[in-house]
């Protein structure tokens, strides 16, 4: 299994790039903590959520 890269190391690689695996676990991870984002952290989920959608077509 691969493992996941902090989300400090995804910052400066666009989401396209990231593994299924690593858009699951940070939308998860982030989801929880949406309550506590600042813009950037938002805009930042919103990307991995559009990113995941994009992929199930």
């Amino acid at each position: 299994m691969q493992q996941i890269r902090r989300i400090h190391e995804l910052n400066d690689r666009k989401t396209s790039e990231w593994t299924s695996e690593e858009l699951h676990y940070h939308q998860r991870v982030m989801s929880d903590l949406s309550p506590w984002l600042n813009a950037q952290g938002t805009a930042m989920l919103n990307q991995i959520i559009d990113e995941l959608v994009e992929r199930e077509k």
